[in-house]
C-alpha cells in the first residue's frame, strides 16, 4: 500500500497565500497583520516540511490582498516569505517579500528618549543590513539601531 506524504490544505478561491515563513516567525506574522481579527477564512499551517528550509509555516487568507506596508511588516520578521495572489483559484502573482531602503511607521524606536516616542512624529528607519537574523535598521532621528530580536511593531 502506497503511503501519502503530502498534507492537503484546502484551496482558496480568492485571496493571498503567505508561504515559506520560518516556523519561529509564523505567529508573529499572524499578530502583526492582525489576522486574528478577520472574519474571513484564515488557514495557518505550522511545521510543514520544506525541502529548502526544513520546516516552514504557511498562511492562507481568503478574500484579502495585502498592501505594501503589510508586505514590509512580513519582510521584517520573515525575509524568506513569498506572497502568492490567488484569483478564481488561479495563481495571478508570486513574489518574494523585500524590504525597502526606508521603513516608515511600522516599527517603534527602541530608544525611550527618541522624539518618536515623546511627540507625534512618525518613525522612520533606514535599512542597514538585511541578512537573515542580522537584520539591522537605524532610526532616522536618534540614529539608534534596532535588530530583528528587539523590534516592536506599532
Amino acid at each position: 500500500m502506497e503511503q501519502r506524504k503530502e498534507l492537503i490544505v484546502s484551496a482558496i478561491e480568492n485571496g493571498t497565500v503567505i508561504d515559506h515563513i520560518p516556523t519561529d516567525s509564523l505567529f508573529v506574522v499572524v499578530k502583526i497583520l492582525g489576522l486574528e481579527k478577520l472574519t474571513e477564512q484564515v488557514t495557518i499551517g505550522y511545521n510543514f516540511g520544506s525541502k529548502k528550509y526544513g520546516k516552514k509555516g504557511i498562511i492562507k487568507v481568503a478574500n484579502k490582498y495585502f498592501k505594501d506596508i503589510d508586505l514590509n511588516k512580513i519582510a521584517l520578521v520573515a525575509p524568506s516569505a513569498s506572497i502568492i495572489v490567488i484569483k478564481d483559484f488561479q495563481v495571478i502573482e508570486k513574489k518574494n517579500v523585500e524590504l525597502p531602503e526606508t521603513i516608515g511607521n511600522i516599527v517603534s524606536c527602541i530608544n525611550p528618549k527618541c522624539i518618536t516616542n515623546n511627540q507625534e512624529v512618525d518613525c522612520k528607519f533606514t535599512l542597514i543590513n538585511n541578512k537573515g537574523e542580522d537584520l539591522k535598521i537605524k532610526c532616522h532621528y536618534c540614529e539608534k539601531y534596532t535588530t530583528r530580536k528587539n523590534m516592536q511593531f506599532k
